[in-house]
């Protein structure tokens, strides 16, 4: 039967979208690189036998071979674009067991490197054996590389902006007034001088002062993790974000992450990778126990934020938490609650502790990186957080 290229294309694209199963009903074979394309799918996603170049009788599946595992990462990067090469993998990692060949070096040289990759490197890698850990780390590098060039510059400005705004001193000393702004902002206090036609004078009820020139620390900001093994994600853009803070002259950053015990990295946050080597995903989850801890290290409440990143799932002490936090926010502390920091939106989290956290004024929300910098400078400045609407 004669079919026209249009209609031809059609049943080509049928045939790739059902797999082996459609090859009856479009009466298509496939050859050249949709067949390579169609085997590479049906060893991920086909648990059948399925027809492969040639018309040969194949099996599906990959098998627990380092070899045919790395021939194949490397096919799915020559037929799909990055994006959907990462999405693979993350399939691979969870139907075909693809975490326990990531111990071999030759493997880690093959993945297309994400933050989904690193996550899983990490929860491995008290397992790994020393002739993959340096391949592991040079993996975990490419990665945190990539985000801080794409979040660092955009973090900094933001957070200068945010810092300078807030020295801004309102009982300023007479050398430290900025006087075009506080005329600006007296403008309304004008009166009208007697005796002098269409003369006036300004009363500077508030002062407002420049930032001083000396750059000492200005603001705290305490970075608390879970690092529990949903939150791998968050763990990874929580350590980029906190190199990039302690990078910041006018910023004292401290990193603390958590499951049922805490662990103060901060000294390490002059490189993000050993500050990833040094979480341990997985575990249980004392969030009670870690804000105690960064509650210990506060001198300077009402120049603090505490940021603290979790699902909420407590394990540890429910009420003493809420309580804990409630006593930071009385003191002058601005607490930030998210339920994630990445792109995949809200995990799973406990919606009661939640709401008791947002009715002290920290409304618990997941948030992506590129909004991070803003509820930063928001959470430096008082201002209130730009929440994502939901739509809820």
């Amino acid at each position: 039967m004669h079919t026209t290229p249009a209609a031809d294309e059609r049943l080509r694209r049928w045939r790739m979208v059902l797999g082996a199963d459609g090859a009856e009903s479009t009466g298509r074979a496939l050859t050249g690189r949709d067949a390579a394309i169609d085997e590479a799918l049906a060893a991920l996603y086909d648990g059948k036998k399925s027809g492969g170049r040639g018309g040969a009788e194949r099996s599906a599946g990959l098998g627990a071979s380092a070899p045919s595992m790395a021939r194949w990462l490397g096919d799915i990067r020559t037929y799909f674009p990055g994006p959907v090469v990462q999405v693979m993998q993350r399939d691979a990692i969870d139907r075909l067991g693809l975490d326990a060949l990531l111990l071999e070096p030759e493997m880690l040289e093959a993945v297309e490197p994400d933050v989904h990759l690193v996550g899983t490197l990490l929860s491995l890698a008290k397992a790994m054996p020393e002739t993959t850990k340096e391949t592991a780390r040079a993996v975990v590098r490419k990665v945190v590389e990539d985000l801080e060039r794409r979040l660092a510059p955009h973090t900094r400005a933001t957070l200068t902006g945010a810092l300078d705004r807030s020295a801004r001193a309102h009982r300023p000393r007479h050398r430290d007034i900025d006087w075009d702004r506080t005329i600006r902002a007296n403008l309304k206090n004008h009166v009208s001088l007697p005796g002098r036609e269409g003369a006036g004078t300004v009363v500077p009820e508030r002062l407002v002062g420049y930032g001083r020139s000396d750059r000492s620390m200005k603001k705290e900001v305490i970075l608390c993790v879970d690092q529990s093994g949903s939150m791998a994600a968050s763990v990874v853009h929580a350590a980029v974000f906190g190199a990039v803070l302690a990078s910041m002259r006018t910023l004292s950053t401290r990193l603390v992450v958590f499951d049922t015990a805490v662990v103060d990295l901060t000294d390490q946050l002059d490189d993000p990778v050993d500050v990833l080597f040094g979480t341990q995903l997985g575990g249980g989850t004392d969030i009670n126990r870690a804000l105690a801890y960064c509650q210990s290290r506060i001198t300077r409440p009402a120049d603090t934020v505490v940021v603290l990143i979790s699902d909420l799932h407590e394990g540890g002490i429910r009420d003493e938490m809420v309580r804990r936090a409630a006593a930071m926010t009385a003191s002058g502390v601005r607490f930030v609650t998210l339920l994630a920091l990445s792109d995949e939106g809200a995990p799973s989290y406990d919606r009661a502790h939640a709401a008791a956290l947002g009715a002290l004024g920290a409304p618990a929300f997941a948030c992506t990186p590129d909004l991070f910098p803003e509820v930063m400078a928001a959470a430096i400045e008082r201002r209130p957080l730009p929440v994502p609407d939901t739509g809820r």
